[in-house]
């Protein structure tokens, strides 16, 4: 389906994946990376779109820190399912290496990669003091590097001849898309005609107000005619909405943990919460968390129709931080199921 056709019903919508290589409570960054590719391989097959990897520092529970790198094996691994990030962090890069990265990619994997980015550093303060040698930024930046960017994947002008060329990079069609958790993205999106994708698994307040921006500020350009808004959202699918429900407590905890400012590895999921966080906790999670969707088939069935109704969304990205991993190939393929069922 090509981005400038707008779907409106729940039936051809593409649903894609966002993952996050989550790190396991005894298990290894190894086995992590293993899962990414497991993961990639079977949602290929049950009819995913794209498969986007995330840019974090400093977080023992997530793999994907040299995005670009895991980026290429999974694409190496995987035949036909677009590969990208979700997103890279541009204020921690020169514009020219990840021009550098992604025309590598491109040119290795041709028309299946993507290229999404966020502005915010995806780390503490510290790290991205580490990251960026000094160079700090608070985001208000990113216009100037995203123009940079593009600059260099550019097909070259006679007219404006660049002294620095990207090699790989320059003239490849490298789809870029902007990620955002406000309206800051959503309104950059508008203004250059890019297609916007927004982090509603864990911002969903700021959800319609954002693709309200979108919308309204959208200007035709050579990429798109018409808007394309691409939302995460958390879904965590099983047979029964009462083992979903227990699965969830694992994505709970992990919120919960980077509340309490002490992010780690994915936790096995408990029988009660309420045993570990408090009221106010509890509220906020529910704050951060609200749009998830979490059930068995027929509850995420009904629950994502809703969503899709009230946001008009173009396609789906499916975030499911899960424990067992048998578990979370469940819960993309039930997802896959009730997307396509009649």
């Amino acid at each position: 389906m090509s981005m400038d056709q707008h779907p409106n019903s729940q039936k051809n919508i593409p649903i894609s994946v966002l993952d996050l290589s989550p790190v396991l409570e005894g298990s290894t960054v190894a086995d992590a990376l293993r899962n990414t590719l497991d993961l990639a391989q079977h949602v290929e097959k049950w009819g995913y779109n794209r498969y986007w990897l995330a840019e974090h520092h400093n977080m023992s529970g997530i793999a994907s820190s040299a995005t670009s790198v895991v980026i290429g094996h999974v694409a190496a691994g995987t035949s036909t399912i677009r590969v990208g990030s979700g997103g890279i962090m541009l204020p921690n890069h020169s514009p020219l290496v990840i021009a550098e990265h992604f025309g590598t990619l491109e040119s290795l994997f041709p028309g299946r990669i993507d290229l999404g980015l966020g502005r915010a550093p995806g780390t503490d303060q510290l790290t991205a003091q580490a990251l960026r040698r000094g160079r700090m930024s608070d985001g208000q930046d990113f216009p100037d590097l995203l123009d940079e960017l593009r600059a260099y994947l550019a097909v070259p002008s006679d007219e404006h001849p660049l002294p620095v060329r990207a090699v790989p990079g320059e003239g490849l069609e490298v789809p870029i898309w902007l990620l955002g958790s406000s309206g800051f993205s959503a309104q950059l999106a508008a203004q250059l005609g890019l297609p916007f994708s927004f982090a509603s698994h864990f911002s969903p307040n700021n959800t319609l107000g954002a693709l309200q921006m979108y919308r309204r500020y959208f200007q035709p350009s050579e990429v798109l005619d018409k808007p394309y808004a691409m939302l995460g959202v958390n879904v965590i699918a099983a047979d029964t909405d009462r083992e979903a429900e227990r699965l969830a407590t694992s994505l709970q905890q992990q919120f919960l943990n980077l509340i309490r400012n002490k992010p780690g590895k994915l936790k096995a999921p408990v029988d009660n919460m309420d045993k570990i966080w408090s009221e106010f906790e509890k509220a906020t999670l529910q704050q951060q968390l609200g749009s998830s969707i979490i059930g068995g088939p027929e509850t995420v069935k009904r629950k994502l129709e809703s969503f899709i109704a009230e946001t008009n969304a173009d396609e789906l990205m499916i975030n499911a931080q899960i424990y067992d991993h048998k578990a979370r190939l469940r819960s993309y393929e039930i997802v896959s199921e009730v997307m396509n069922s009649k």
